[in-house]
């Protein structure tokens, strides 16, 4: 007899057939949701969480998102965050300028107004709290096909010994041999001739003119209006004796890619006020420099990108927070624009060679230690590819009092596609200092975010393989650096890719913010233009997914350098460590305000009794997080206190 099915087995056979035929279809969607839910459940489970720690992402309002390209934390508890134009033309044209007061502890946000484009300023934190922010941006880049009029920079000489002269914007330069015209852009002022005598006899030997630099342009569109060579100059305007002394020279004058310009201004940030407070600009327009804190509080500018586009030549200067005030500081020392410079125990100044993009190749990245005061620079030998260290971070490892620092990543000089694998450690405290290969992390990685976490290790995330995420080469994990044992853990993946404009941040709670990113294009093909990553994550460490942390319930707000404080506590007798890390300061994953300092500990029935170290370069006057801990690490929340 012939088997007949019935309606029942029927109907399941066609609804079977249909299911194999829609997984057929749809096979690779049907793993990757499965993938996906079984990582989502994966990583959410409490044993997971208690050893890689968590990633979420802040939910930040549609009207409070900007293109973070700077962050700093307040002694507030607040963090401000900085886009100014946000690397956006349009923002620049229309003087659209941002920045964002965030409240972790209540999760508010507030828009705070931003008198100049802070875009690639310089920032760091001031004896009294406030953040300086100095330079950004006067004019964005133009690529050679978007440039119409010839134009570059244009040196201005003043052979008179008796007076400066100031040469007003819009003055006009006539070349004496190709007979073009060129406008200047901004007025700039040329200091008098000096005169040079034999030291030893007295004897007057010569007059060396002083020089002004300016950029100059064309009146006229097209490549007929430039130059190719070398010319001397006639200056319209000028009078009397000045038709003679005062002239320009200038090089090629052409239709060249127009770097970006830098600007003068200078800002302190009041973290009580909520404001920005105007303050003398600095002698140097700069984009792209570095701020580092002094022993004594005063604060060096170096290196950026000047009103003319060119790498500021040294004229390194210093801001003075109680006159508001930057002055020269007599020396001439030439680095790559966001040079990490930092403050050693002694007072010199440690260059790491990690730097953010712009100058020559051989010119100002060679690692060293530098006496400020003598202006004697000790070059440190050892790095393995000292031709990468381009977009590396460097960290001050913990504690301060060690002085070892370790250099992460990086990549070649420019677009290269070269990039680094190594982390490279330096122990300041030898006689002789150098380095040598740390822990690699695996794979070449630029623009890695690095921030000290309170139990002595290191967060490194994000980064990628090649210039500003190029051919999609984001990398998506983050790990933990023990400098105890020299090796990484790899802990949980954070969901965004981190590369150009992008770095990380220590919260007061112990997590970690992680922000920006900005690839020229977007996806594996690179045949669209990249977007600016708006999202900011937090990262939760492991240790707050333990049972219970110490914590601090009353003591000092004030201790001197030296001076001890005594802080009340239900925890004393777990507590094992105490320290004071610096708020950060972070951009272009540059901070040299990062710094974890080891604290004297004495333990007293309820309370404990922390002694600061005496060094005023080792713990620089101003406000720190005070964080104690159990012996396994887990930290309490930091308790904000002042170093006057």
């Amino acid at each position: 007899m012939k088997y007949r099915p019935n309606r029942r087995t029927h109907r399941l056979a066609i609804g079977t057939a249909v299911v194999l035929a829609l997984a057929a279809t749809n096979g690779p969607w049907l793993h990757r949701f499965g993938t996906e839910r079984y990582r989502a459940y994966a990583i959410n489970k409490p044993d997971y969480k208690a050893a890689n720690g968590h990633w979420d992402f802040l939910d930040v309002p549609s009207e409070y998102r900007i293109n973070t390209i700077h962050a700093a934390l307040l002694h507030t508890g607040k963090v401000l965050l900085v886009a100014g134009s946000g690397n956006n033309q349009k923002n620049f044209d229309a003087k659209t300028f941002r920045s964002l007061l965030w409240d972790p502890e209540r999760n508010t946000y507030k828009d705070i107004p931003t008198p100049k484009d802070m875009f690639c300023a310089g920032h760091t934190q001031l004896p009294d709290g406030k953040l300086l922010i100095a330079g950004g941006t006067k004019r964005y880049e133009k690529l050679k096909g978007d440039v119409t009029k010839a134009g570059g920079l244009m040196i201005v000489h003043n052979e008179d010994p008796d007076k400066p002269v100031t040469v007003p914007a819009g003055t006009r330069f006539t070349g004496r041999g190709n007979g073009k015209t060129f406008v200047s852009k901004d007025p700039v002022l040329v200091e008098r001739a000096r005169k040079v005598f034999d030291k030893r006899t007295g004897a007057f030997l010569r007059t060396e003119p002083g020089l002004g630099r300016i950029y100059v342009e064309a009146r006229k569109s097209g490549t007929a209006h430039g130059t190719g060579t070398e010319d001397n100059y006639r200056i319209s305007g000028l009078s009397g004796s000045d038709t003679r002394n005062v002239y320009g020279i200038a090089q090629k004058l052409a239709l060249d890619k127009k770097d970006f310009q830098g600007i003068r201004e200078a800002f302190e940030f009041d973290p009580v006020a909520e404001r920005y407070i105007g303050v003398d600009p600095m002698k140097e327009a700069r984009w792209y420099p570095t701020l580092t804190t002094l022993a004594d509080g005063r604060v060096l500018s170096l290196s950026g990108l000047d009103e003319i586009g060119q790498i500021v030549p040294g004229k390194d200067e210093i801001y003075d927070p109680a006159t508001g005030k930057w002055a020269y500081t007599g020396v001439v020392r030439r680095f790559p624009t966001y040079p990490a410079v930092f403050l050693m125990n002694d007072g010199r100044l440690f260059y790491s060679g990690s730097n953010a993009g712009y100058g020559p190749a051989d010119v100002g990245r060679d690692p060293g230690v530098w006496d400020l005061e003598s202006d004697t620079f000790e070059k440190i030998p050892g790095l393995g590819d000292p031709d990468r260290t381009e977009t590396s971070a460097t960290v001050r490892l913990a504690p301060a009092q060690d002085q070892k620092y370790l250099v992460i990543g990086g990549g070649g000089v420019g677009e290269s596609r070269r990039s680094s694998e190594k982390s490279r450690l330096v122990d300041l405290t030898e006689e002789h200092p150098r380095f040598r290969d740390g822990a690699s992390l695996g794979e070449g990685t630029r623009y890695p975010s690095a921030s000290l976490l309170p139990d002595d290790s290191l967060l490194v995330t994000g980064g990628s393989g090649d210039y500003r995420g190029r051919g999609g080469s984001d990398i998506l994990q983050a790990r933990l650096y023990d400098a105890r044992t020299d090796s990484y853990r790899r802990v949980a993946d954070p969901a965004v890719g981190r590369n150009y404009h992008s770095g990380s941040l220590l919260l007061p709670d112990g997590r970690v913010m992680v922000f920006g990113s900005d690839p020229l294009y977007a996806g594996r093909a690179g045949t669209r233009p990249g977007t600016f990553e708006q999202r900011i994550e937090i990262y939760t460490p492991p240790y707050l997914y333990r049972d219970g942390r110490p914590e601090l319930t009353a003591g000092p707000a004030r201790i001197a350098r030296g001076g001890k404080g005594l802080f009340t506590t239900r925890h004393a007798s777990s507590i094992t460590s105490a320290k004071l890390m610096r708020p950060g300061a972070v951009t272009h994953v540059t901070d040299t305000d990062q710094r974890s300092v080891a604290l004297g500990l004495e333990k007293s029935g309820g309370s404990i009794t922390v002694t600061v170290p005496r060094g005023r370069a080792l713990v620089p006057s101003g406000w720190y997080m005070l964080f104690v801990t159990y012996a396994d690490g887990t930290p309490s929340e930091g308790m904000w206190v002042e170093i006057p």
